[in-house]
């Protein structure tokens, strides 16, 4: 009989459960640590390192800690120390998925071939727009609207009040805004408010 992990948000009690518990984060670690290694093999040194010492360091982990935020947190702080040692340096990444393909950021449900055709050309844009992003503001973008954190969360992984979060965040959205503004719905409409008027 295979048992499930109900509450994967909050600490496991043991470390099986915390083994199952933190796999299935697996994923969103490692696109995290290309956000921020910027290199896939990096990252997934990175990705190992963090499940080692979370795996050593599991008994300190209270029961009422938030299990995804906690490796989050592990994962930028060795990130961090190797960047301080030396071991590390920021480099260009792709926003695309672990097997080399695009991330799909297509809304696929849409029947209309248009509004497919459209959306598939702005994907490229998006990607590089994100890119372009100071680290700050794309490591918060990343946290949020890829691994969807909570702000108290993303406060918790970059050690940060939840208000630096928000502001970061909204920096960042603005900043996609312009770089992103010349798109527009469909052929003939306006890109932005101000075209409108």
């Amino acid at each position: 009989m295979t048992r499930s992990v109900t509450n994967t948000r909050n600490a496991p009690t043991t470390e099986q459960d915390f083994r199952e518990s933190a796999l299935q984060y697996l994923d969103g670690l490692y696109g995290y640590a290309v956000t921020l290694a910027r290199n896939r093999a990096e990252a997934e040194d990175l990705v190992q390192e963090t499940y080692l010492r979370a795996i050593s360091a599991f008994e300190r982990l209270r029961p009422d800690s938030n299990l995804k935020s906690w490796l989050f947190t592990i994962l930028r702080n060795i990130r961090l120390n190797q960047l301080r040692d030396g071991l590390g340096k920021w480099r260009v990444a792709e926003m695309d998925e672990p097997d080399g393909g695009a991330r799909d950021f297509v809304d696929t449900s849409s029947k209309d071939p248009l509004f497919l055709y459209l959306a598939k050309l702005r994907q490229a844009d998006v990607r590089k727009a994100i890119e372009g992003l100071p680290a700050v503001y794309r490591e918060v973008v990343v946290l949020r609207e890829f691994e969807e954190l909570s702000y108290e969360e993303i406060a918790q992984v970059l050690d940060c009040p939840p208000g630096t979060v928000m502001s970061r965040l909204s920096r960042a959205r603005e900043r996609l805004k312009e770089m992103l503004q010349h798109w527009s719905l469909l052929p003939g409409e306006p890109a932005n408010e101000a075209d409108q008027r």
